[in-house]
C-alpha cells in the first residue's frame, strides 16, 4: 500500500492543536528531557572530576578514571534494553504513560547517588551500589528518548516536524550545560569539602529536577497520532508486539539508524566526557588545565552545539534529513582529525576552540536525528523503533568512545590516534545515511506498517 492509497480512516479526524499548544507541548518536552538528560549526565561530569577517587581506590590513576568511565558506560549498555521496554508501554498504553515511569525512575536513581556511602566508609559495596543505581540510569534514559521524540513530532506539523522535534534533541546539551553548571558551583567550595560531600549536591538536585520536570508535563495531552491508533483499533491495540515486530519487519533500519549513531555519540561523548577528562589530567598523561576552566569551555562548546543543533533542524526541514546529516557527518569526521591537535596545544583557548568546532559539526547531524529517526518507522512501532535504533547507536559510539580514548592515549600516548578512532566512526555514520530513505516529505500521521518498504 503506497501513501496515496492510505484510507480515509488512517488520516486524524480531530483538528490539529493550534500553534502555540504545539510550541508548548515542543517546549515541555524538551524541558523535560533536558532536566533528565541532566540527571543522566551528571554522573559523566562526576566522575571525570570527582568521582574516580571516591570510589575507585587504585594506585593507576589512568587506570582509576578507566573504571569510573566504565560504570559510565554501563549507563549506555542498559538503555536499549528500556527503549524495548518503555517502548513497548508506550506503543501499546500511550507516550506519556511511559515518560511519567522514565521520569520517576532516573530521578529517584540520581537522589540516592547523592547519598550513596563512599568507599572509605563501606569498601567494595560503594562502587558496586554505584553501578546497580547507574544500570538504572541506563534504563530508564532508554525509554526517555523514543518518547518524548514521538510525542513532540507527532502533535507537528508536516512541514516543521523537525523544528520542533528539536526541542528534544536540545535536551541533551541544555541538560548537560546543567550538569556542567551544577558542577561549576561545586567547585567553588575548597577541594576537601568537594571530595567529601560537595560531590553529592548535584546529585540531590536531580530530585528537584525531576519534580519539575513531571509539573511543567502535566498539561500535555496524548499525542494525536496515538489517539488515533486507540480510536482505530480500541483493545487491540494492547495485543500488539511492538518490539517483535520491529525486529521482525524493520530490523534493517534499526541497525542502519543505530549506525548512524554511533560515529555521532562517539564524538559528542568523546567532547563531552573524555575531553574532560583529558584536559583536568596531569601532564604528560593529560594538559593539566584548572577544573574550572574546562568545565566553562565544555559549556561554551555545548552552547554552540545547541546551536548548531537548531540549524540542522530547519535545514533539514527546508532541504531534506539526508543532505545535513551527510553534511554533519562529513565535517565531523574531518574536525575529529584536529581537534586533538588544537587542544594539545596546552592552552584553555585552544581546548575551548577544539570543542566549539567538535560542537558545531556534530551538531548538524545531531539537530535533525530524532526526527529522522522517529520518520523511519511506522506509528504503532514509533516509540520502540526509534528507541531500540538511538541506543544500539549510543552503546557502541558514546557509551565506549571515552573508554577507548582512554586506552588509546595510555598505550600510545598520543592523542591524535583518538582523532583517527572518531573519524573512522563518522566514516560509519555515512555509509549508514547512504543506506536510509529521504523522509521529510512523507506525512508522520498517514505512515503505516505497509509503507515500510
Amino acid at each position: 500500500m503506497t501513501e496515496q492509497q492510505i484510507s480515509a480512516a488512517d488520516t486524524p479526524t480531530a483538528p490539529e492543536p493550534p500553534r502555540t499548544g504545539i510550541v508548548r507541548i515542543a517546549m515541555a518536552s524538551g524541558v523535560g528531557t533536558s532536566l533528565e538528560f541532566y540527571d543522566f549526565a551528571i554522573y559523566g561530569t562526576a566522575t571525570t572530576l570527582v568521582l574516580t577517587d571516591t570510589f575507585f581506590r587504585t594506585d593507576d590513576a589512568w587506570f582509576g578514571t578507566f573504571l569510573g568511565l566504565a560504570t559510565f558506560a554501563i549507563g549506555f549498555l542498559m538503555a536499549p534494553l528500556g527503549a524495548a521496554g518503555f517502548g513497548w508501554l508506550g506503543d501499546r498504553y500511550g507516550r506519556r504513560f511511559a515518560l511519567l515511569l522514565t521520569f520517576i525512575g532516573m530521578g529517584a536513581a540520581t537522589v540516592l547517588m547523592g547519598v550513596l556511602p563512599t568507599y572509605a566508609q563501606i569498601g567494595v559495596a560503594a562502587p558496586l551500589l554505584l553501578i546497580v543505581l547507574r544500570m538504572a540510569h541506563g534504563l530508564f534514559r532508554g525509554g526517555e528518548t523514543g518518547g518524548a521524540a514521538a510525542l513532540a513530532i507527532e502533535h507537528a506539523p508536516d512541514e516543521k516536524r523537525a523544528r520542533y522535534g528539536v526541542f528534544v534533541a536540545l535536551g541533551s546539551p541544555f541538560g548537560t550545560i546543567l550538569a556542567n553548571l551544577a558542577f561549576a558551583a561545586v567547585l567553588f567550595l575548597p577541594d576537601s569539602s568537594v571530595e567529601s560531600w560537595g560531590w553529592r549536591l548535584p546529585f540531590l538536585a536531580g530530585g528537584v529536577a525531576i519534580v519539575i520536570g513531571i509539573w511543567i508535563r502535566r498539561g500535555v495531552a496524548e499525542s494525536p497520532v496515538f489517539q488515533q491508533m486507540v480510536r482505530e483499533e480500541g483493545e487491540t491495540l494492547k495485543d500488539r508486539r511492538p518490539v517483535a515486530d520491529v525486529f521482525r519487519s524493520n530490523w534493517r533500519r534499526v541497525l542502519l539508524a543505530a549506525g548512524v549513531n554511533i560515529g555521532l555519540n562517539s564524538c559528542t561523548f568523546a567532547l563531552v566526557t573524555f575531553m574532560m577528562s583529558y584536559a583536568t589530567s596531569a601532564a604528560p598523561d593529560g594538559l593539566g588545565l584548572p577544573r574550572q576552566e574546562v568545565v566553562n569551555a565544555s559549556t561554551l562548546g555545548l552552547l554552540v552545539h545547541a546551536a548548531s543543533n537548531v540549524l540542522g533542524a530547519w535545514a533539514s526541514d527546508r532541504f531534506g534529513r539526508r543532505p545535513v546529516m551527510f553534511t554533519g557527518a562529513l565535517t565531523s569526521m574531518v574536525a575529529a582529525l584536529v581537534i586533538f591537535p588544537i587542544a594539545g596545544l596546552g592552552s584553555i583557548g585552544a581546548l575551548t576552540g577544539a570543542l566549539m568546532l567538535g560542537f558545531a559539526t556534530t551538531g548538524l547531524l545531531f539537530g535533525p536525528m530524532y526526527t529522522f529517526f522517529t520518520e523511519l518507522f511506522p506509528r504503532d512501532q514509533r516509540q520502540s523503533g526509534m528507541g531500540i535504533a538511538f541506543h544500539l547507536g549510543a552503546v557502541l559510539g558514546g557509551g565506549i568512545s571515552p573508554l577507548v580514548a582512554n586506552r588509546i592515549i595510555a598505550a600510545t600516548g598520543d592523542a591524535m590516534n583518538v582523532g583517527y578512532y572518531l573519524a573512522g566512526a563518522c566514516a560509519l555514520s555515512v555509509v549508514c545515511l547512504m543506506a536510509l530513505p529521504e523522509t521529510a516529505p512523507r506525512a508522520l500521521r498517514r505512515l503505516t506498517a505497509a509503507d515500510i518498504p
